[in-house]
């Protein structure tokens, strides 16, 4: 079971359409990338990067997609989660765009220093 930050969940909104990519890695690392269509018509997407144990590694919202369809968003989301895995992640471990909080969701940043 993962153990999702307050990004994921202020980002979450199991209403709007949506598109998914889950993969296990080799080392047992999980990224999971979603895509959706916000209410405005914006592209959203969501990079979430799990230890086997599911503890967060990172995770990182963004608001909006300018010019890119959803799958456009997808496909560069698990290309980026991909490269955080093998690469490894650096600080900040959680991020979201300012514009959710300035939407007046707000966020907390998690930071997993035991990874």
């Amino acid at each position: 079971m993962r153990m999702r930050s307050n990004v994921y969940w202020t980002w979450v909104d199991p209403s709007l359409h949506h598109q998914r990519h889950e993969e296990t890695l080799g080392e047992g690392t999980c990224i999971d990338v979603q895509a959706r269509l916000s209410r405005t018509g914006s592209t959203q997407l969501f990079i979430g990067v799990y230890a086997w144990s599911g503890m967060t590694l990172y995770e990182e919202a963004f608001s909006a997609r300018p010019g890119e369809s959803m799958a456009r968003a997808l496909a560069w989301g698990v290309g980026r989660a991909r490269q955080l895995a093998f690469e490894g992640v650096s600080y900040p471990k959680c991020r979201c765009d300012p514009s959710f909080e300035s939407s007046g969701r707000k966020l907390a940043s998690v930071r997993s220093d035991n990874v």
